[in-house]
């Protein structure tokens, strides 16, 4: 036979190669990334040995019908919310020393009560006249000389429920306690609470004075009990409570006093 023209061994050559070519691509599978470039299977790989285009087969940037070989993907990390992690150790100790500090805070006010006196002694000064009959009437309550404007102290503990003018006392003060004991005082020159006013004993609550039916300054001092229904003594009910109001004291005439 006679030998192949020069472009048909040239031909056959370039189809051998395409055929080993083939066989490897066929090897090596889907070990091509989809990244835009495709394997030419045999029979592109024939045309292109005849020296004409392989048809596409497939359009650039579409996405493939198979998931591509990836390395194993890591466990996610899970993000936790800061508001789902709990408190942190300086939150812990914030509140700790809050809770610290209120626990001492009402620790001072309970033993700042306990201080507290239950009974104050109302005034100082000259005791002048007692709990008796005086001047063909009854003199309810007890009175306590001293110069206008003496302080003059809550007896107990309790709510204000009248501070102003009244008849007889010029003004007085009235103040209920807890247990239902009323204090009363009156002739003040002037007032220090109002009514509505909490307020506890020893506290200054008005200064002494000389008004209405008076004939000095002094302290008119009344206790009723039994939610201010029933006189008592009030000399009496502060001796039981150990105060005394005649201590260094004489008692003097109706002169000081009403």
């Amino acid at each position: 036979m006679p030998a192949p023209p020069q472009a048909l061994r040239g031909r056959a050559a370039v189809l051998a190669i395409a055929a080993g070519a083939a066989v490897s691509a066929a090897s090596a599978g889907s070990a091509l990334s989809d990244t835009g470039t495709h394997s030419a299977d045999a029979g592109d790989i024939a045309l292109l040995a005849n020296g004409e285009p392989a048809p596409a087969t497939s359009t650039p940037g579409a996405p493939t019908t198979s998931a591509p070989a990836t390395p194993s993907a890591p466990e996610p990390v899970v993000v936790v919310p800061v508001s789902a992690a709990g408190p942190s150790s300086d939150d812990i100790s914030s509140t700790m020393l809050y809770a610290g500090t209120e626990i001492n805070a009402q620790r001072e006010i309970a033993e700042e009560q306990a201080r507290r006196p239950k009974v104050a002694m109302p005034a100082i000064g000259a005791f002048t006249s007692p709990y008796a009959m005086r001047w063909g009437s009854f003199h309810a309550g007890i009175d306590i000389a001293n110069v206008p404007g003496s302080d003059i102290y809550a007896a107990t503990d309790g709510t204000v429920i009248d501070s102003g003018p009244a008849q007889g006392f010029g003004n007085w003060i009235r103040i209920m306690a807890d247990d239902g004991t009323m204090t009363v005082y009156g002739h003040m020159q002037s007032l220090d609470v109002a009514v509505g006013e909490r307020v506890h004993a020893g506290q200054k609550i008005a200064g002494m004075g000389s008004l209405g039916f008076s004939t000095g300054s002094h302290l008119h001092f009344e206790v009723l009990v039994n939610g201010g229904k029933d006189h008592v003594d009030p000399l009496t009910w502060l001796l039981e409570r150990g105060l005394d109001p005649m201590a260094g004291s004489v008692e003097g005439s109706s002169s000081s006093g009403s």
